[in-house]
């Protein structure tokens, strides 16, 4: 699957709230580097490690952002990875990186707003 393509199915994915399709696209020892773990959890950590912490991370945003939306601006790739510059939530424009291990599952993700 190419960037572009992989990037549209992620924001589609993300758009229909399904949690459990949301992480089927996710290592089960994914980590996430995010600002947003701070903001949601009014902590100091900004990341989480394995599916079970992301699953209840993501959880917890899709309940506190029902009207959760992306629309996604460009995709460009890299060596195992691929970076998404969208339009998040709050009027933020992120960018996550993402990178893929042997079964195309993402294993690492950062996350980056304006």
């Amino acid at each position: 699957m190419n960037h572009q393509n992989f990037a549209q199915m992620w924001v589609d994915v993300w758009n229909s709230h399904d949690l459990e399709d949301i992480l089927a696209h996710y290592s089960d020892d994914i980590e996430i580097t995010t600002p947003m773990i701070a903001l949601a959890t009014g902590g100091k950590k900004t990341s989480l490690q394995g599916k079970g912490a992301v699953r209840e991370y993501w959880k917890k945003a899709l309940d506190i952002y029902p009207d959760l939306h992306f629309d996604l601006i460009h995709s460009t790739a890299g060596v195992d990875s691929v970076a998404v510059f969208y339009k998040s939530i709050m009027d933020k424009h992120a960018v996550e990186v993402m990178f893929f291990d042997e079964e195309g599952k993402i294993s690492r993700m950062y996350a980056h707003y304006d």
